[in-house]
């Protein structure tokens, strides 16, 4: 890995200016993305995962509400300066990519595979005909590893089951050899065998490319085989973050603890699986003190605070009284 890291994120802040109020989706967080490292971002729905990434690439409707303040600087470039047509051009496929959670959504039903396929490598000028692009596409098929991609190029996003759709969103996604890949869930609604194949894909990719990736996930148990390190996040924040084995074998948050007490375990007898209590707070109405507080079993009255970062050692860090005071 280089020794400057490939992303660098810092004090990242993500708000809609909605008619109700102002939604903290994103509300200062910071980390960082190092080339071939795979930084997994692991928390509830509507933690601000996905809101992170689509920030980093402004996806966000910028004149529509949206409002993205903090720095994001890949390769030492700052990203948030640049405009849409150089976000379009030179970022959002040349540098950054991103797989999208549900590739039936993300691909146009009315047209071809290979119609689909080939638009980055034409769009980005790598080719300079449509027969050269679509000879590009093809072979981006069968670095996913679909059969017969020749004769897929002309099938249709519904002719295609939904592991076969995910490697053609892939395939689109890794067109134009990003630098950073960004895979938004990218094994939801898929079964568990398909599950392993799209992770074995992306191990695949990032060894022969050496591209970053970032992976969001609700489930700890699919970043075991895959990320280098985790970054917890909750309402908004990073509450945790730390080397995947650090954070598997001494979770030091309660929302990482009763996250990793929810994966079910082979040989564990259990009555009912376990299950976190209440709700995600209101990100238009957040509290001043710990966010996991009202839903935490260990809460102290010290907890109306927000507690620092403390650093548990080899870059382990928590933001948690309990860390704080150990």
């Amino acid at each position: 890995m280089s020794a400057t890291p490939l992303l660098q994120v810092e004090n990242l802040q993500t708000h809609l200016h909605l008619r109700r109020g102002v939604v903290k989706a994103v509300d200062g967080i910071s980390f960082e993305v190092n080339e071939g490292e795979t930084l997994g971002i692991v928390g509830e729905s509507g933690s601000g995962k996905t809101m992170t990434c689509l920030s980093i690439l402004q996806l966000l409707p910028i004149h529509g509400g949206g409002k993205i303040a903090g720095s994001v600087r890949l390769d030492g470039e700052e990203l948030l300066q640049l405009g849409e047509e150089e976000m379009a051009r030179r970022v959002r496929g040349p540098k950054v990519a991103m797989i999208s959670q549900d590739p039936m959504t993300s691909l146009n039903p009315v047209f071809t595979v290979g119609d689909q396929v080939s638009r980055p490598f034409l769009y980005h000028k790598l080719v300079k005909t449509v027969r050269d692009a679509m000879v590009a596409a093809a072979a981006g098929l069968r670095r996913v590893r679909i059969p017969s991609p020749e004769r897929r190029l002309k099938s249709y996003p519904h002719q295609f089951s939904g592991g076969m759709r995910q490697r053609v969103v892939t395939a689109m996604a890794i067109a134009c050899s990003p630098r950073l890949l960004i895979a938004d869930e990218p094994t939801t609604a898929l079964d568990v065998t398909i599950q392993v194949q799209i992770m074995s894909l992306l191990r695949s990719i990032q060894n022969d490319s050496k591209v970053g990736i970032i992976l969001i996930t609700h489930d700890l148990s699919i970043v075991a085989g895959l990320c280098h390190r985790i970054a917890v996040m909750y309402a908004g924040r990073i509450i945790e973050t730390g080397k995947v084995r650090d954070i598997y074998r001494n979770a030091q948050h309660p929302y990482t603890q009763a996250l990793l007490d929810a994966i079910p375990h082979l040989g564990r007898k259990r009555r009912r699986l376990a299950a976190i209590p209440g709700q995600p707070p209101n990100l238009m109405d957040l509290p001043n003190g710990c966010r996991f507080a009202p839903r935490c079993p260990r809460r102290m009255a010290v907890c109306d605070e927000y507690p620092p970062a403390t650093d548990v050692g080899g870059g382990h860090t928590v933001n948690c009284w309990l860390a704080a005071k150990q």
